[in-house]
Parts: C-alpha cells; sequence; structure tokens
C-alpha cells in the first residue's frame, strides 16, 4: 500500500553509470525515490526485492537488453510501466517493445520535456491499472457492492455488513455519529441499494432551518397558511413519496414539531400547514445526529416514544481515529478527485506526508480529511503532496506511524531486517539511536544494514 498511495519509485537502468546518475539527480529533484541499476540481471534483482512503479531503461545494453528485460519484468511484476530510451538505430526494436508491453520509448538524447511526458503517461496508465486491482480487492474482500462508501478496517466492514442487511428493508434507521464521519453517506448508500433506489432521496438538516421554518419545510403549507404563503408548497415527505427522507441532526427537532414526526411514523398521515385534509405517504425514514439522544431523552428534551421509533436499527459510524488504515484509501481518493477538479498533475503522496497524516488525531474526521487533500492540491508545486503542503496544525500534531505490517509467512530473517530498516528510517539514518530504540547493540544494525544503511553521525 506505501508505495501504492505514496511516493513513486522510478528504477533507472544503463550501463553506463553517467547516464544513471544524471537521471537520478533530474527525477529525484522531481519528487521521485530513484533506483538504479546497472544491467538486466541487477534490474531484476532489485525488483525482485522492492516495488517498482516504473522501470527507465536503455534498449541497447550488453547480456541482457531492454526488450528482453521488458519481458521479464512483465512476469515479476506485471503492473509495472516500462519507458524504453533508444537511440535512431534501434526504432525498429523500441516499436517492438510497445507491443510487448512497453508504455512509450524516447529517443536519445531527449529533451527534459520530453522524459516528463513519456513519465507521467507510464505512471498514469500503471496508477490506474493498481488503483482498480486495489478497490477490486478490498470490494471483495468484504463482499461488498458499496461502491461509494470509501472504507476496509475492521470497524467500517462492520458498518458495510449492516448497511447491506438493513437497505432491502424498510426499517427506519438511526445514524450515529460523530460530526464529518459520513452519516449522509451511509444514509444515500442504503437508499442506493435498496428497493426504493429508482424513487426520490431527499435530505433535510434539522438544524439548518430556523425552528418557525421547519415545520413547514417538513409538512409543506397551503397558500395563505401564513403571511408570504402565495401557494401551495410541497413538504419533504411529499416529495419523498415512495422513496426515502433523510432528516440530519434530527436531535434539533422541536418539542412541537416531534410529535407530528411521531405521527408520521406511526400511520403515515399528516397535514400541511394551514391545511385540513389528511395526507398519506410511503416513506422510509433514516435519521441521523451527533448528539447523545438517549441522554436527550432523559433531560426531556427529546420524546421518549419518538427515540424509539426511529431507533429501530442503529448504524454507528467510527471516527477516523479508530479507522486509520482507512487514511491511505481516502487520502488517495479525495486526491484524484481535486486533480481532475483543479486540473493538476500530481501523482501521489510522500511516505512523510502520508505519515503525518496517519498521525494526526483528525477531529473533524473524514470530512477534515477531505479539506486537507483539497488544500495540499491547490497550494502541491510537485507532482506528490510534501509535508509543506499539509495544513501547520497536522505538521505540527501528526507524528510518525508507529507500527509496520509484517506480511504471514515473511522469513524471520526478512522481518528483523524490515524493523531495523523502518526504524532507522524513522530515527532518520541514526544506527545508534535505533539501536537503542531495539534494544539491541550498534553492531547489530551495522551488520544488518551493511553497505546499504546509512551512516549515523558518529560514523
Amino acid at each position: 500500500m506505501e508505495n501504492f498511495f505514496g511516493q513513486k519509485t522510478i528504477l533507472v537502468v544503463d550501463d553506463e553509470k553517467s547516464v544513471r546518475e544524471s537521471l537520478n539527480k533530474v527525477l529525484s529533484k522531481e519528487g521521485y525515490r530513484v533506483l538504479e541499476a546497472e544491467s538486466g540481471e541487477e534490474a531484476l534483482s532489485v525488483c525482485r526485492k522492492e516495488f517498482v512503479n516504473l522501470v527507465l531503461t536503455d534498449l541497447k545494453m550488453p547480456e541482457m537488453d531492454g526488450l528482453e528485460l521488458l519481458k521479464a519484468l512483465k512476469l515479476l511484476q506485471p503492473d509495472v510501466a516500462v519507458v524504453m530510451m533508444t537511440a535512431y538505430g534501434t526504432i525498429e526494436k523500441a516499436v517492438e517493445s510497445m507491443k510487448e508491453g512497453a508504455s512509450d520509448f524516447i529517443l536519445k538524447p531527449f529533451k527534459r520535456f520530453e522524459l516528463e511526458k513519456s513519465l507521467s503517461k507510464g505512471l498514469e496508465h500503471q496508477t490506474l491499472l493498481l488503483e482498480n486491482r486495489y478497490l477490486k480487492q478490498q470490494l471483495e474482500s468484504t463482499g461488498q457492492k458499496l461502491l461509494n462508501i470509501i472504507g476496509t478496517s475492521p470497524a467500517m466492514r462492520k458498518v458495510l455488513t449492516l448497511v447491506e442487511q438493513i437497505a432491502p428493508s424498510t426499517a427506519t434507521v438511526l445514524i450515529l455519529g460523530e460530526s464529518g464521519t459520513g452519516k449522509g453517506v451511509i444514509a444515500e448508500t442504503i437508499h442506493r441499494a435498496s428497493d426504493r433506489k429508482e424513487k426520490p432521496f431527499v435530505t433535510l438538516s434539522c438544524a439548518a432551518i430556523p425552528e418557525t421554518l421547519l415545520e413547514a419545510e417538513l409538512f409543506g403549507y397551503e397558500k395563505g397558511a401564513f403571511t408570504g404563503a402565495a401557494a401551495r408548497k410541497l413538504g419533504r415527505f411529499e416529495m419523498a413519496d415512495g422513496g426515502t427522507l433523510f432528516l440530519d441532526e434530527v436531535g434539533e427537532i422541536p418539542p412541537a414539531i416531534q410529535v407530528k414526526l411521531l405521527r408520521i411514523l406511526q400511520d403515515g398521515t399528516f397535514e400541511r400547514l394551514g391545511g385540513t385534509k389528511t395526507l398519506a405517504v410511503d416513506v422510509r425514514l433514516i435519521a441521523a445526529t451527533n448528539t447523545d439522544l438517549a441522554k436527550a431523552v432523559e433531560e426531556k428534551k427529546f420524546r421518549e416514544d419518538l427515540y424509539y421509533r426511529l431507533n429501530v436499527i442503529t448504524v454507528t459510524l467510527p471516527p477516523l481515529r479508530e479507522r486509520t488504515e482507512d487514511i491511505p484509501l481516502l487520502a488517495y481518493h479525495f486526491l484524484k478527485m481535486y486533480t481532475l477538479k483543479n486540473k493538476k498533475n500530481i501523482q501521489g503522496i510522500s511516505q512523510t506526508a502520508l505519515d503525518l497524516l496517519l498521525g494526526y488525531h483528525w477531529p473533524g474526521n473524514v470530512r477534515e480529511l477531505e479539506n486537507t487533500m483539497e488544500r495540499a492540491v491547490v497550494l502541491a508545486r510537485k507532482k506528490i503532496i510534501l509535508p509543506e503542503d499539509l495544513p501547520p496544525h497536522i505538521n505540527k500534531a501528526g507524528k510518525i506511524a508507529e507500527s509496520i505490517t509484517i506480511p504471514i509467512g515473511m522469513p524471520m530473517e526478512e522481518v528483523k531486517n524490515k524493523v531495523i530498516q523502518e526504524t532507522l528510517r524513522t530515527t532518520k539514518g541514526d544506527k545508534t539511536l535505533a539501536a537503542k530504540i531495539l534494544g539491541i547493540t550498534s553492531r547489530t544494525i551495522y551488520r544488518k544494514v551493511g553497505k546499504s544503511g546509512s551512516q549515523s553521525e558518529g560514523e
């Protein structure tokens, strides 16, 4: 997941050291993580150990040429993008490489904008492949077809399972959760997955309407019902007839209107404001609140009988801080959304920025994350989101995630190496500090890291 949602990794393959170093310098400035290999064999070795988004390889190399490398790479990492660097004399082979799955080829010597164009083309295609595969796997793993809900954490799987169970029914649903957790999204999902999906889905925020107008908004009014009522107006219940009415912040409904709401839940009938005719509607009600309705009942602020009518089935949404596994997926979703909206070419999130997002406590939940990603997209100057693109309070409060994922079946030696490498990343290469954190000797770290390790300040 880290390499999918985070910084893009490009492997440069060329038997000339000067070419590799030059490309490394250019690409690193563009925000990419750059790896190098001087031969096709070394490139394959790198790809066995590392997840690589794109391979930029010379076509003409001794022993294993670029075309042979391409064929091997497609077996090793089928989704990897490959861009060929070729001279005029090998254009025919470059065209052949396109047939074998290369995303593009560029002619030497090439200009920087030509390189950027080829890389963007390859990475965009690779990102789409990975995104589609990842989302498909996540949906299949939860057994859900609820495409407008993003989340695969255990907490959200539980919500999704419940939503899928209750959607086909006509039962009244009460959605509980903090502000910004996505109560409206869940309500609409229930409607779209129900037999009423072809009928209206009508919403009303009870907190956004003044008390004097709320009754008229809910039940409508007749002409002349009050000053300014120049014509009959349908209320939200009539608008939602046959479909679903979603009442957000239902705890804000005043007692006088609670009585009318109770009646319509009991027998489906009501009168418009200023009217005498009893009307009947077939509406499924979904209500939501971020307040404690049970406590409001105890304090006599909310009718007990209405509370039980609303609370037939309860869906409780977890705050974002309790489903941090979903943050990368949500962040990437919003990144794609606002990149498209703002017509910008941003291809990912740097690992450091992602770590800050994972470490922040998100009091505003998913809505705050969405606003954060929109801001980051607007301010970003590179092709990836960097820490400086995030709000200052997230940079200040966010702390690096303190856990890593170990796949089942990973050899113990690799587990040890992974823990050491991640700890070194956190300590910015300080082996002495990493050794103290892990409770091992510095000598053990030097031995494990070897030539690939970062130099500590004491070396």
